[in-house]
Formats: structure tokens, sequence, C-alpha cells
């Protein structure tokens, strides 16, 4: 049997996979892999069926573990997802998936050259509100899709190995690319570095998509307020998704400006359109427990994720893209599309 399920890493992601994993993986939950020695002793206390070990190769070894999940800090997420492949495991890698986009085609490439499944947990694809929103701008409930903005604010958590945006940024692009349906053109970003010389803590980001759509996103570590909030401006409706609120996660706006006639100087006139605002009912479950039971799913019928190693390209692709146009003073950088077409 190779059905087992292993964790690596319980800093700060990985007690929320443990918790989900003794719920829907259940016995299948064999390994949990942990460096430091004060979170293995808290693990082995919270899950005495599961055996944390430090050693990774004897997890490799065991041919009863037949997927892994990675929940370690960036940088080591495309050499740990590499090796795991190169083992023969299914992964579901954190994001970012990689640091590069090179790299990232790379494990997508291979994932596929060998039958496996990686999944990037994008986790915010797997949100109700925002599946709903994916359904109301694909059916044309909202008219044409004109722009969306995003705010991803707060006070903490500060990291100094990678900058604010490829730290909770890759959300809000995951979210962007899955609303719009296609690749991302270009990306223009500034940002500042208030707590740190070496990393920018607060981003403002532009990314260009095809048909003139734009995002603008507004990603911050140094913000009083706790902000997780997305609205889709369409010609006919508008969306506005807030995170953060316990009762109407998605309101949907009738509002609009109609071009009604021209006039004798040749400039068009408009309507401003204010009607009802609706909160459509939505499924209650916890993303986190979705994102992870849908990786199970596809390990054990081989089923594509939603969110597989081609969609992290994507994303990271726009994350590098980001990062010269900060380097750059803000011009507009080219995303590079992936070297390699996605299945």
């Amino acid at each position: 049997m190779t059905d087992g399920v292993a964790l690596i890493g319980f800093g700060y992601w990985g007690p929320n996979l443990a918790r989900n994993l003794q719920v829907h993986a259940g016995p299948r939950w064999r390994y949990l892999v942990e460096l430091n020695p004060e979170r293995r002793a808290k693990a082995t206390g919270l899950y005495p069926g599961v055996t944390v070990t430090d050693d990774l190769a004897e997890v490799l070894a065991d041919p009863s573990v037949g997927a892994v999940i990675v929940a370690t800090p960036a940088a080591t997420h495309a050499p740990l997802t590499r090796r795991l492949l190169e083992a023969g495991k299914h992964v579901l890698v954190e994001k970012p998936l990689a640091l590069s986009t090179p790299d990232a085609i790379e494990l997508a490439a291979r994932a596929d050259d060998s039958g496996l499944t990686l999944m990037v947990g994008h986790t915010f694809e797997y949100v109700p509100a925002v599946r709903r929103m994916r359904e109301l701008v694909a059916d044309g409930s909202i008219g044409d899709l004109l722009y969306l903005h995003s705010q991803r604010l707060n006070l903490g958590r500060i990291q100094s190995d990678i900058n604010a945006f490829w730290s909770i940024g890759p959300h809000d692009v995951s979210i962007a690319n899955y609303l719009v349906g296609q690749r991302p053109q270009w990306a223009s970003a500034e940002g500042a570095r208030f707590l740190n010389a070496s990393v920018e803590d607060v981003t403002f980001v532009t990314v260009g998509y095809p048909d003139g759509v734009l995002a603008h996103m507004h990603v911050s570590w140094l913000d009083p307020s706790k902000t997780r909030r997305t609205t889709v401006v369409g010609s006919k409706q508008m969306l506005v998704y807030d995170d953060m609120d316990p009762v109407a996660k998605l309101r949907v706006f009738d509002k609009g400006a109609d071009r009604v006639y021209e006039d004798e100087y040749g400039g068009w006139q408009y309507t401003l359109r204010d009607g009802v605002i609706q909160t459509p009912s939505l499924e209650e479950v916890e993303p986190l427990a979705a994102e992870l039971r849908h990786f199970l799913y596809c390990v054990d019928t081989g089923e594509r994720p939603r969110t597989d190693g081609w969609n992290g390209v994507d994303v990271v692709a726009v994350l590098e893209a980001v990062n010269a146009s900060l380097r750059a003073g803000g011009a507009q950088v080219a995303v590079r599309a992936p070297l390699v077409a996605a299945p």
C-alpha cells in the first residue's frame, strides 16, 4: 500500500495542515518531519499516532508513503519538491511553488513526466466565495470584466527572507488569475522598505491581462487593520469578497455606469445605476480542508488538481515580474509565459 501521507514542517502553517490531516486523512497520516526539537515535542504530544521525526530520509525510503505535504520556508519549496518527486511521491507544496520561474516549470514538467500529482497550496481558489465569483464572471452575470483590486494588509507576520508580496501576494495573484481565466501579460510594482532594509514590507502592484483587464493589489505587513478584500468590477455588476466579514463574505452589487447617448459635442452621456445588493448563500467549509481533501482525491484517482504545478508556474512568473519591476522603479515588466505549455 502506498496511500500513506507525510507532512514536512510544523512551523507557521504546518499546525493548520496537521489539524486537517488528523481529521481528513486519519490513519493515512504516517509521518511529521520537523527539524526543531521543541516543535517535534509539541507535535508528538498532539498526535501520538504519528511518527514525528527529523529524518526526511526515513520518509523517502518508506514505500507505504505515497504523498507528502511541504509546509516549510519558501526557499526550501523547490529543492524539497524536486527531491520528493524524484522519490516517486505525490506532492502538495505551500505557495510559492518556487523562487524562480525556471525552477517552477521544471517541477511542473517533472511531475507530468512521472505521472505524479503536484499541487500548490493556493488556498483561496478553494474558498466558496471566490469560486462563486468565478462562476459569476464566467457566465457573464457581471457583464464584461473590467478590473479587479485587492487588499491584503495586516500588522505582521513580518519576514526577512522574502518580501511581503512573495509572502502573501501569491494569494491575490492566484485569485486574480483564477477570476480572469487568462495568463497575465505584464506587471508593474512600487514598494518600500520601512522595517527591513533587505525586503519590501509594502507593495502596490498592477498586473495587466488580455483585453485590457487590470488587477491592482495592495499588500502590506505594516497596516493598522487586518484586511482581506477583493473587488471585481464588471460592466453590469460589481462583486466584493471580504474574508473578514463574519456574515456576508460575498456581496453582489447591481451598480454601474451605462452610456446612453452622444451629445452635440461628440461626448457620451452616462446614467449611473445603483440597484440592489445581494448576498449569495455559500457553502460553509474550511478552505484548507477542501484543499486537502482535493489533494487526497487527486492522489487516489489521478485527476489533475485545480491548482496544479502549472497554476503555480503562472503565479511565480508574476512574482518574478513584480521583483523586476521593483528594481526598475515601477516599470512595466513582461510576465514570462511558461516555456512548456500546460497540458
